[in-house]
């Protein structure tokens, strides 16, 4: 009666087996938890008009926070007078929920998830943010709070 018992467990563990690792490759393709983490290099082309380039009004180097970041922070003003945070060169920590915001005491403006973890990016400043009135580009993490990197902002 033993091996009975012990042969139908043994079928339920297989069966179980059978109709689970469908179950969980499926959530796993639906949710992919890899792309919780930003791991593709962006290389965008600085958004140069053809007649006359933009201006560099301020610019700063990264400095590292609780994470290895590096890279340059300049912010644009073109002809039109749209302005735009530019970063060269960029890396940081490969983490989930990083942000990149524009700051001076006790205020910021959040341009929200960052692109990606490497490369050239561009952010649009709003239209009515007086980029003189920041003193620095920040790289943090929304989620646990940290400071990845910070690059004080000096004139051009």
């Amino acid at each position: 009666m033993t091996i009975h018992t012990s042969t139908r467990l043994l079928r339920r563990n297989w069966i179980f087996v059978i109709v689970a690792l469908p179950i969980l490759v499926a959530l796993w393709w639906a949710f992919r938890p890899e792309k919780l983490w930003i791991n593709e290099k962006v290389n965008e082309p600085a958004p140069f008009d053809a007649s006359s380039g933009p201006e560099p009004i301020l610019t700063g180097r990264f400095e590292n926070g609780t994470q290895q970041t590096r890279g340059r922070a300049t912010i644009y003003k073109e002809p039109g007078g749209r302005e735009y945070l530019r970063l060269n060169d960029f890396t940081t920590a490969n983490q989930p929920d990083v942000h990149i915001a524009l700051a001076r005491s006790g205020n910021r403006i959040d341009f929200g998830p960052l692109k990606s973890d490497q490369g050239d990016q561009n952010y649009d400043l709003p239209a009515s943010t007086d980029p003189k009135q920041y003193d620095a580009v920040v790289i943090y993490s929304e989620q646990s709070h940290m400071l990845f990197g910070l690059a004080k902002l000096a004139p051009f």
